[in-house]
């Protein structure tokens, strides 16, 4: 089984920044690909910014510019730097970690999410 564990959100004005971290701890094998989505009261969870395990990133248009995701593969954790922070920033951020687990003869690839960490942008 694995677990991801985030923190890091909280209350901020606007053009405030936060940093969040995301840790996967348990049966791992390695990482894919690892992101953020985020998800606001009464619209559907949408994804934020992801970073596969050579690096490459891609991002959600409103965030290109503001937010910087990274990873540190050797602690198995995911980071969204986000800056310029706005009010419609405000939502429930998730990770999610596509991780690789099971024997060298028995592997599969599985997805998790954390338990979200509550962003509020406002003044």
């Amino acid at each position: 089984q694995v677990q991801l564990v985030e923190s890091g959100g909280g209350l901020v004005q606007p053009g405030g920044s936060l940093r969040l971290s995301c840790a996967a701890s348990g049966s791992i094998l390695s990482i894919n690909a690892m992101g953020w989505y985020r998800q606001a009261p009464g619209k559907q969870r949408e994804l934020v910014a992801a970073i596969v395990s050579g690096g490459s990133t891609n991002y959600a248009d409103p965030v290109k510019g503001r937010f910087t995701i990274s990873r540190d593969n050797a602690k198995n954790t995911v980071y969204l730097q986000m800056n310029g922070l706005k009010p419609e920033d405000t939502a429930v951020y998730y990770c999610r970690a596509d991780v690789v687990s099971g024997t060298i003869f028995n592997r599969g690839t599985y997805r998790y999410w954390g338990q979200g960490t509550q962003v509020t942008v406002s003044s």
